[in-house]
């Protein structure tokens, strides 16, 4: 039998996989380390981790899941790569890592990418960039120059995550186009990287790696890789994209309408459109999918981030007098469609973009002390993370997204029937359930080399396809609730 080795490189876990190579048949999933990365914060907002810390823990896990599976490393024909997206990893010219890597969730540059915007325009960055510089890769980049230009002066190349992975398997530095947009390094318009971008940084276009496709032969393991991995010299890596593409294409959403969803500690919205148009910018990501081509038939993944999801949902089994997400999804089904009034805002855990940054926390309105209990609060919760999953897609139909169909792992929001119910009455499609994970779907799309996408899909559907939740005929009882959350946040957005 041969596998295909799938890698997740998360900023808390590295997770490895492998699957038939036949079959899509997933055969199992590490993680390393088995507690929770650390991260470096200098100063409050910044978040950074060392790349050979990545390096080490795949190599770890590489070896666990042959131990464990009784694999060898000539039975592993080829390497598929997640990664979180927007850090930035700078090597010189030996290949040795400059400094850590400035990872997505440090805020360091957001001032820097703002003025970008303003000064480079928002028209420009709205039909190039489709998006503001914010605190994007190239924002990073920006700020070691202007604040380590020792640093910067040694710069071989700049990477993302990823890049620098297969970097350490191959000794080979490229990227991708979905990788550069994700930094905020391609120009849509001329289907090039972004020269004006890189005009305005005042960045040297040689620090940008080579750019490879998304699917196909990027590099081979060479020999320093094979007795650092223990993969043979001269697999293949076949695949490379960030965390939230790769997380649509492992629940096989590559065409516009198609809705990938999760419901982890944040909410994720991502929706495939074969348009370039934006209006929403500040609010909506809009990065090159996996898929991209360029020319007429593009395919844009827009991402939308709901900062108030699982998080509100664990703060109450954590707070409440409640054994398990069980026993409060049991009590919410006790309560009517609207929690008797109770409206809960799930913001409690800082601003995003989709609320255009501000900050108004967690809000529980229209509490009656006499009714109201601890059944209409675990209610209440569902029905606002389902209401803000709501508020984030009307944001993406204002961008240009249809939706026909959403696609969602089987994480702890999709499996309570209430929560995916209401989503699902209220944006009126389908929201179809799949029990895979991110390295599954890394190791998976090492055979899309070969293009056979409808193949790829069938795999998802035999080994991942769990259920389907359908739009409930009666909208009214979802639609007048929905619109009474919706009022209460207004209120509290337009002070």
């Amino acid at each position: 039998m041969n596998y295909y080795l799938g890698l997740d490189i998360g900023s808390s876990s590295i997770k490895a996989a492998l699957v038939e190579t036949e079959s899509g048949k997933s055969l199992g999933v590490v993680q390393e380390p088995k507690e929770e990365m650390g991260m470096y914060a200098q100063k409050n907002g910044w978040a950074e981790q060392s790349p050979n810390d990545w390096w080490q823990h795949i190599c770890t896990a590489i070896k666990r899941l042959k131990k464990d599976y009784n694999v060898s490393r000539t039975q592993i024909k080829g390497i598929g790569i997640s990664y979180q997206m927007h850090g930035l990893v700078l090597i010189d010219k030996a290949g040795y890592p400059l400094r850590k890597s400035i990872i997505w969730c440090d805020s360091r540059a957001v001032e820097i990418g703002n003025k970008a915007f303003d000064d480079i325009g928002s028209d420009k960055c709205s039909t190039q960039l489709l998006n503001s510089p914010a605190n994007f890769t190239a924002s990073k980049l920006k700020w070691v120059k202007d604040n380590e230009p020792d640093i910067y002066k040694s710069i071989y190349k700049f990477m993302l995550p990823g890049d620098y992975i297969a970097y350490k398997f191959s000794n080979t530095i490229n990227t991708t186009i979905s990788g550069l947009s994700e930094g905020i390094f391609w120009d849509f318009k001329n289907n090039s990287v972004a020269d004006f971008l890189l005009e305005y940084y005042g960045f040297d276009r040689k620090l940008v790696p080579d750019i490879v496709e998304t699917f196909g032969i990027q590099s081979l393991v060479d020999e320093k890789g094979e007795a650092e991995s223990g993969l043979a010299a001269g697999t293949s890596i076949y695949y490379r994209a960030g965390d939230q593409p790769n997380n649509a294409l492992s629940l096989n959403v590559f065409n516009p309408g198609e809705v990938a969803a999760t419901g982890g500690t944040s909410g994720v919205v991502y929706a495939v459109t074969d348009s370039l148009s934006v209006k929403e910018s500040a609010r909506v990501n809009n990065f090159a999918h996996v898929n991209y081509k360029k020319g007429d038939d593009a395919r844009i993944g827009k991402l939308l981030c709901i900062n108030g999801a699982g998080i509100q949902y664990r703060w109450l089994l954590n707070n409440l007098a409640v054994s398990s997400y069980e026993e409060m999804n049991n009590l919410a089904s006790e309560i009517p469609v609207g929690s008797d009034g109770i409206c809960l805002i799930p913001f409690g855990n800082g601003a995003k973009r989709m609320l255009n940054n501000k900050e108004i926390g967690t809000r529980i309105v229209n509490m009656n002390l006499n009714n109201h209990h601890k059944s209409h609060m675990c209610r209440a919760a569902l029905e606002g993370i389902a209401f803000s999953f709501v508020y984030g897609m009307e944001i993406m139909k204002s961008d240009g997204i249809k939706p026909s169909v959403m696609r969602a792992g089987n994480d702890n929001l999709f499996r309570s029937e209430i929560f995916a119910n209401t989503v699902a009455t209220l944006i009126e499609q389908d929201i179809e359930i799949y029990n895979t994970t991110g390295a599954i779907g890394a190791a998976r799309a090492a055979t899309l080399h070969k293009g056979d996408f409808e193949a790829f899909g069938k795999v998802i559907m035999d080994n991942d396809y769990v259920m389907t939740y359908m739009p409930f005929k009666d909208k009214k009882p979802y639609l007048h609730a929905y619109n009474n959350w919706k009022k209460e946040l207004e209120l509290v957005l337009n002070k």
